[in-house]
């Protein structure tokens, strides 16, 4: 095998921008591959070009090649992936000597296309390289035939100016702009199916996306939205610097259901966590919050009260579902990855109205406000805690020690609580006993696992210690990290 080289190219936006935001764009990009693909290789090299990036790895393995593609795929701000073989651009009738290695024996028997992207000045347009490749192999190769409309195989290539690339595979980015190319927001996440997708959108923007999770009563409800956040920020944040902010929000619904009448409660509590958000987006210098509502999904959200609900803050509200079906957030949860977090989110206690309003009047949500100690803000506010979400698993060790091995410990069984997909593209091989039990349900089935000791892996480490302290606090399991 010869060493893997990529052809990026950034999404179509991106290309009709001045120069020097252009560049700005694409730097930001570059930083972002590199971030990401050094976890699979140390030694990649992202080159930079006007039209496109150029990723070259010294690794042979096939499945590295996988893993590259995967990983590139998540990034934000690219169109394009193209895994190609890169070559000195010959003669025309020389290009399909170069092609029929990597296609001779695709198209046995099937009927083909061949396609040119040319770019520079040379003596032969990309018509001309499509008809003398095509008609090459066609007397050379055991093609059953030309078919220009979809064809059975698509022969790839690309020239520029000097250089010829056949294209092993084209694989669809994500587009949108490079996670922290446009200005920070903070995302109000609450673990459901609405709030994460929302996360993922502005995050696919290109926008640096902070979490603000209001704690209502349950330390596995508060658990099952770091995990969200966490797989979000690992999977789609570019290892980007965020936070993740925990607000205690017990005593305000305490005092919600003391003093507020049923019917506006709904309202009232999104007022009072918009405030919240309001202030430390101030103190964070972030001039936009993100929910997950949408439209008359539920009582609370239809127009009259949002626009209630909005009275209470000076920051721009972004909501990135606000006319989505709920069908579609749910199929855009399960190609994000986030589904399963949502069906098994931990119940916990919120505030549910009889008959809540679906037309609140801004004077009456101010008269029942006026009921409100607004001392519970503050305080809420002041117990606030902020942790850079990288860290959050140091967070859960302050009250239980994890002890985190590089080797798995004989008679051990090691639990792979990653994301099913991550699994199936590097599969754990070791000497001793390896279960998978994807960390979203890890909690539910810990109960009928059998006493012995358990080590946790997730690749990185913070899931598996995030997980590791909270079983040692609630369970009576052996538990510990697995971190090679």
């Amino acid at each position: 095998m010869t060493p893997m080289k990529f052809v990026v190219k950034y999404f179509s936006e991106i290309a009709i921008k001045s120069k020097p935001v252009r560049r700005r764009f694409v730097a930001q990009l570059a930083r972002n591959l590199l971030e990401v693909l050094r976890e699979i290789d140390p030694d990649v090299q992202v080159l930079r070009q006007w039209d496109r990036l150029r990723v070259a790895t010294s690794l042979e393995d096939a499945k590295v090649g996988i893993r590259f593609v995967e990983a590139m795929r998540r990034v934000s701000g690219i169109t394009y992936i193209l895994e190609v073989r890169e070559h000195p651009l010959p003669e025309l009738e020389q290009i399909v000597e170069y092609v029929l290695p990597l296609y001779a024996d695709q198209l046995a028997g099937r009927r083909f296309a061949v396609r040119c992207k040319r770019s520079g000045s040379h003596p032969f347009t990309s018509v001309d390289v499509e008809r003398e490749v095509g008609g090459a192999l066609l007397q050379r190769t055991g093609a059953a035939g030309v078919r220009l409309v979809d064809p059975d195989v698509t022969v790839d290539l690309e020239i520029s100016k000097k250089t010829l690339f056949v294209i092993a595979g084209r694989h669809r980015g994500p587009g949108g702009y490079p996670v922290g190319s446009l200005d920070p927001v903070l995302s109000l996440i609450s673990g459901g199916f609405d709030s994460p997708v929302a996360s993922y959108l502005t995050m696919k923007r290109g926008m640096r996306t902070h979490f603000l999770f209001f704690k209502l009563g349950g330390r596995d409800h508060e658990i099952g939205v770091k995990e969200v956040a966490l797989y979000l920020w690992q999977k789609y944040g570019c290892n980007q610097r965020v936070l993740f902010i925990s607000v205690p929000f017990e005593e305000v619904v305490a005092e919600l259901l003391g003093k507020i009448e049923d019917s506006q409660m709904g309202v009232i509590l999104k007022r009072m966590m918009l405030r919240v958000a309001d202030r430390l987006a101030r103190d964070l210098e972030i001039d936009a919050l993100v929910t997950g509502e949408c439209v008359a999904q539920v009582s609370s959200q239809t127009l009259r009260n949002l626009s209630v609900i909005d009275q209470v803050t000076g920051h721009l509200v972004l909501r990135p579902l606000i006319t989505t079906d709920k069908e579609e957030i749910v199929r855009m949860a399960s190609a994000i990855g986030t589904l399963e977090f949502a069906a098994n989110m931990p119940e916990y206690c919120g505030i549910i109205s009889v008959n809540p309003t679906t037309r609140a009047r801004l004077g009456r949500v101010e008269s029942q406000e006026k009921n409100f100690d607004m001392a519970i803000l503050d305080r809420a506010i002041a117990g606030a805690r902020q942790t850079r979400i990288d860290r959050l698993a140091e967070e859960e060790l302050s009250p239980v020690e994890v002890e985190v091995l590089s080797v798995p410990l004989a008679n051990s069984t090691v639990i792979d609580i990653r994301h099913p997909d991550e699994v199936e593209l590097c599969p754990l091989q070791l000497s001793v006993p390896v279960v998978q039990i994807p960390f979203y349900l890890l909690h539910g089935k810990a109960g009928g696992l059998a006493p012995g000791t358990y080590m946790l892996y997730c690749g990185k480490g913070v899931m598996s210690r995030l997980h590791a302290s909270h079983l040692l606090a609630t369970t009576d399991l052996d538990v510990k990290v697995y971190m090679p």
